[in-house]
């Protein structure tokens, strides 16, 4: 039982738990921006285009209600409109993923002067450069040369 507790201080002190606790609540954020972006920005103009159209009660009625039972209905309007929303939240966020990465991309420019170099991607860049010379003078070196 020991064991047990170690192994979960070690899983909950390494950061797995922190990494994955962090990861839901920043997903849980993201999912309200991009609800907030399709109810509120998306959907507004679609629904001016299919005004009048209610597609959640387009039914295809496979036996009428009776005294005794209910009506058996393939309810397909509810599922079009859950794949047209699903659809327009999967290009919204495609949209969104990829405007963030034009700014994360030229963040990781070394090159790129406008935009302060991480220190990471500055100490990468340094190192090729060095290994760069490194190769240089070892082949300049090389017994094959003489």
């Amino acid at each position: 039982m020991a064991t047990f507790f170690q192994e979960f201080k070690n899983f909950a002190i390494k950061g797995n738990m922190i990494d994955m606790a962090v990861g839901i609540v920043i997903g849980t954020a993201f999912n309200n921006v991009i609800s907030t972006i399709v109810k509120k920005v998306v959907m507004p103009p679609l629904s001016m285009l299919t005004d009048g159209v209610n597609l959640s009660n387009k039914k295809y009625i496979l036996r009428k209600a009776t005294d005794t039972a209910e009506e058996v209905a393939v309810g397909y309007g509810e599922l079009l409109e859950v794949l047209i929303d699903f659809f327009i939240i999967a290009f919204t966020i495609f949209m969104v993923i990829k405007f963030i990465n034009r700014f994360k991309k030229k963040s990781e420019d070394p090159h790129n002067k406008t935009v302060e170099t991480p220190k990471n991607i500055q100490l990468l860049a340094n190192i090729e450069k060095l290994m760069e010379e490194q190769n240089t003078l070892l082949k300049d070196k090389s017994p094959a040369k003489k």
